[in-house]
């Protein structure tokens, strides 16, 4: 690792221009001798002539059985850093609420785990879908009434800013995000797309 982090560096010294995608990494960069001058941050963002407030999906509403639910969507990787279990928690608590249900749509490391624990507990209110090509993601979108964005307390998330924000600022979806306060808690206030909760609270 040590070797690792002198070739990084030097890479870094050598660079003409370096990119950052968030101010914490930029502070994380100058902290480590980097010269500020030569570090720009450019955030993320979406194409907004692919993402953008539509009608729901025909097709993806058979999902659902024609059911008129608040739809609370999580689209994105299903990992250990994503403590998705707390959304099934969440999902339990509110089980006598057939108003809502829970759309966690993507693959990952944790994916079998969450839909075991959901049959094991019944929770007819979470309902998993696949992964879904770039193209697909907004008609997904367009199915759900919230965007979830949801990551576990460890301290490195407060430096992050999931891409998943913007994508749903750009639908026009109101955001719950459960991760530590940074970054992306600052763009939610700053911009009022939605609520910020403390992680790991389900």
């Amino acid at each position: 690792i040590r070797a690792l982090e002198r070739l990084e560096l030097f890479l870094y010294r050598n660079a003409s221009a370096i990119i950052s995608l968030t101010h914490a990494f930029k502070a994380n960069l100058v902290g480590r001798g980097i010269p500020k001058g030569k570090i720009a941050v450019v955030l993320n963002g979406v194409d907004l002539w692919r993402y953008g407030p539509r009608e729901p999906d025909p097709y993806l509403e058979e999902i659902f059985e024609g059911h008129c639910q608040f739809v609370v969507g999580y689209i994105g990787t299903h990992g250990m850093a994503h403590g998705l279990e707390n959304v099934l928690k969440a999902a339990d608590i509110l089980r006598d609420r057939e108003d809502i249900t829970f759309l966690l749509v993507g693959a990952g490391s944790e994916r079998a785990k969450l839909i075991a624990k959901a049959r094991d507990n019944r929770l007819d209110n979470v309902t998993f879908m696949s992964p879904q090509p770039k193209e697909m993601v907004p008609a997904v979108w367009s199915q759900c009434q919230v965007a979830l964005v949801h990551l576990r307390n460890l301290s490195a998330f407060k430096e992050v800013i999931p891409s998943k924000m913007f994508e749903a600022m750009g639908m026009g979806l109101p955001i719950i995000l459960s991760l530590p306060e940074g970054e992306a808690s600052a763009i939610l206030a700053e911009t009022g797309a939605g609520v910020h909760i403390p992680p790991d609270d389900p």
